[in-house]
C-alpha cells in the first residue's frame, strides 16, 4: 500500500442507524425443462421507467438469465421484506405467460454456464474479458444485506468483528451442494467460486478509515478497480449508501429465509453499534481462523465446527446459533424483528437449503429436476418445504 501518494477522500453517506435493505438475485428458470432461461431483458422492458430508465427496485445482472430484486431501505426488516414481496410478485405476473418460474440458490442444480448469455453492458464485458474462465464461471446467485451505520468511525470495527460469523451466516445459507449436474460436496460451492475473482472475498481488516482510502487509491492507481463497488468483498462499507453490506449469503430460496438472515444481520449491527456507544471494544479473529471458517462453513454446513474467537474455542454450528440468538434478542426487540429472527429456528429444524436439496435428490433418485422443482416451490410457498 503506498502511502506516499495522495489517496481519494471516500465520504460516508448520511445512513439512519440499523436501517436495513436487501438485493436478492433470482433465476428464471423454464417451467418445461427446468433449465434457465434468457430472458431477463423481458422483464427489464416491462417494468422500464418512463423516461427509459431501469425500475431501482428490479435490476439487470451479469447473466440474462437472471434478475435481482432491490429493497428500499427501511426501519424494519419485515418492512423491507414486504417490499421485497410486491416487487417478486410484479416479476411472477411478466415471466408467468411466458412459462418462466423463479427461484434462488447459490447456483442451479443442473444449468452449463458455458451455455449462459452475458448482459449487453460495457462493465460486464470488461470484467469477463479481464477474468476470462473464471468470470464465465460465475453461474452464481446471492443475497446482499445493507445496514445503515450513522457514524463512519464506527464502520470498520463492525466490518472487523462482523467477520467471526461469516460461518453462522454461510451454514445458514448454504443453497448450492450442485454444479453443472455433479454434487460437488460442498454445502456452498458459490462461497469459494466466488473468491477466484479479483478483489473478491474476505475482506482487508484495516483499523482506520484513512487505511481504506490508501488501499482504494492503490487499486485505483494499478487499474485493478475503476470504481469502489468493484470491491467484492464478503463483507464491505457502502459509501455511497452510508450502510455495511453483508454479501455472504447464498442466493436463499425463501423469503422467510431472507427475513431470518436479514434480521440476524441487523440485529449483529446493531449490537456491535451499541456496545461501541457503551466504550467498549469489538473483538476481532485472527485472519487465518476467519479463512479456516469460511472454508469450514462451505465444506460442511450446518455440520461445521467453528472457531469461535482468537483463543481457538470451538464449537459446533448448530450449537452456537441458539446461544447468539438468545444473546441478541434484547437488539432483535429494540428493531422490532423478533419474529424474523425466530426464523432462524425454521431453518434448524427442516435444514438449510444445501440439505434439503440434497434429500429431494435422494429421494428421487438422483433427478436433479426434481431440485429444480422443489426450489421453484418454495419460492412461491414464501418459506422452506419440509
Amino acid at each position: 500500500m503506498d502511502t506516499t501518494r495522495t489517496p481519494p477522500s471516500i465520504p460516508f453517506a448520511a445512513s439512519p442507524r440499523s436501517s436495513v435493505g436487501f438485493e436478492w438475485e433470482i433465476a428464471l428458470v423454464d417451467r418445461d425443462s427446468g433449465d434457465l432461461r434468457q430472458a431477463a431483458q423481458t422483464v427489464l422492458d416491462a417494468v422500464r421507467q418512463p423516461d427509459g430508465s431501469e425500475d431501482p427496485a428490479i435490476r439487470q445482472e451479469l447473466l440474462l438469465n437472471t434478475v435481482e430484486i432491490v429493497s428500499a431501505p427501511y426501519a424494519t426488516v419485515g418492512e423491507a421484506a414486504a417490499d421485497l414481496h410486491r416487487n417478486l410478485e410484479r416479476v411472477v405476473e411478466i415471466v408467468d405467460p411466458l412459462r418462466v418460474d423463479l427461484m434462488s440458490a447459490g447456483t442451479h442444480p443442473f444449468a452449463q454456464w458455458s451455455r449462459q448469455r452475458v448482459t449487453d453492458k460495457e462493465r460486464y464485458a470488461t470484467l469477463i474479458d479481464r477474468t476470462q474462465w473464471w468470470g464465465r464461471q460465475m453461474l452464481i446467485y446471492g443475497v446482499h444485506m445493507h445496514v445503515g451505520i450513522e457514524d463512519r468511525d464506527k464502520v470498520l470495527p463492525i466490518v472487523r468483528a462482523l467477520l467471526a460469523y461469516i460461518p453462522h451466516l454461510q451454514s445458514l445459507s448454504a443453497s448450492s451442494p450442485y454444479w453443472g449436474s455433479e454434487a460437488t460436496g460442498y454445502a456452498s460451492n458459490r462461497a469459494l467460486m466466488f473468491q477466484q475473482l479479483p478483489t473478491a472475498g474476505l475482506p482487508c481488516q484495516f483499523d482506520q478509515w484513512s487505511e481504506l482510502e490508501h488501499y482504494v487509491g492503490d487499486m485505483l492507481h494499478t487499474g485493478v478497480i475503476d470504481v469502489f463497488s468493484e470491491i467484492r468483498w464478503d463483507i464491505r462499507p457502502s459509501p455511497q449508501f452510508g450502510t455495511v453490506e453483508v454479501r455472504v449469503c447464498d442466493g436463499l430460496p425463501t423469503l422467510l429465509e431472507v427475513q431470518a438472515l436479514g434480521a440476524l444481520v441487523q440485529c449483529l449491527v446493531e449490537d456491535f453499534s451499541a456496545r461501541l456507544d457503551a466504550g467498549e471494544s469489538l473483538p476481532t479473529m485472527p485472519t487465518w481462523f476467519v479463512q479456516e471458517n469460511k472454508w469450514r462453513s462451505a465444506r460442511y454446513g450446518m455440520e461445521a465446527i467453528i472457531i469461535l474467537d482468537e483463543a481457538g474455542n470451538e464449537e459446533l454450528v448448530t450449537d452456537a446459533l441458539p446461544v447468539l440468538l438468545a444473546r441478541l434478542e434484547p437488539a432483535a426487540a429494540r428493531l422490532g424483528c423478533l419474529a424474523e429472527l425466530e426464523g432462524v429456528f425454521r431453518i434448524l429444524e427442516v435444514g438449510a437449503s444445501y440439505q434439503r436439496q440434497r434429500a429431494v435428490a435422494d429421494q428421487n433418485g438422483g433427478d436433479l429436476r426434481a431440485v429444480v422443482d422443489s426450489l421453484v416451490a418454495e419460492m412461491k410457498a414464501g418459506h422452506p418445504l419440509a
